[in-house]
């Protein structure tokens, strides 16, 4: 697998990630299997347990999506990147791996609707408060934000009513606070 952070984005949109089989294909395979072979059941348990790398089930990774994950990684200039089934998997994962019973979300109001019915339905069950700010009012981030919140989250721009936040001001304050901040960003990416 390359890693090549010297090439241009476009090399990188086709050639980044490719981990080739041993027939030396040029472009990813796809790989249709839901489990793997294992060398003997101590190799197995090993995977299983996490004692050694390797694919166990696909459900938790293949070949095809951890080449696309390695891909998206290149083009974000990121170290890790995990690939969900779905946009709302992503934004679920991405704040319940964060909080617990008790904490704290702080989000703006203009929010794709799904995602609004995960704070506002699925989160509460988990005893997690949602409080919503006008996204454009920083007096109003500055007002929510304290010591309970665990994670800040918005939209920008948002979906669909393009509300613009800002983002360097927003982080600030939620690092006077220790909150992790959470951006979906569905319309900008580097590429664009």
């Amino acid at each position: 697998m390359t890693n090549n952070k010297k090439w241009n984005l476009e090399t990188k949109l086709i050639r980044e990630g490719l981990n080739r089989s041993q027939f030396g294909e040029t472009s990813e395979p796809i790989y249709m299997t839901s489990s793997y072979v294992y060398d003997s059941p101590e190799q197995a348990e090993a995977r299983f347990k996490g004692d050694e790398e390797g694919f166990i089930y696909s459900r938790y990774g293949n070949p095809t999506v951890q080449m696309f994950e390695d891909r998206l990684a290149s083009i974000e200039n990121a170290d890790k990147c995990f690939a969900t089934s779905t946009g709302m998997a992503a934004v679920f994962a991405s704040l319940m791996c964060q909080l617990e019973k008790g904490d704290k979300v702080v989000s703006s109001r203009a929010l794709f609707g799904s995602i609004y019915q995960i704070l506002t339905k699925i989160l509460p069950k988990y005893g997690i408060e949602t409080v919503f700010v006008n996204g454009t009012d920083l007096n109003e981030w500055e007002s929510a934000i304290d010591d309970k919140t665990k994670v800040v989250f918005f939209e920008t721009p948002s979906n669909p009513t393009l509300e613009i936040i800002d983002i360097k001001n927003v982080c600030s304050l939620a690092k006077k606070f220790g909150a992790k901040v959470v951006i979906d960003n569905v319309f900008a990416t580097p590429i664009l």
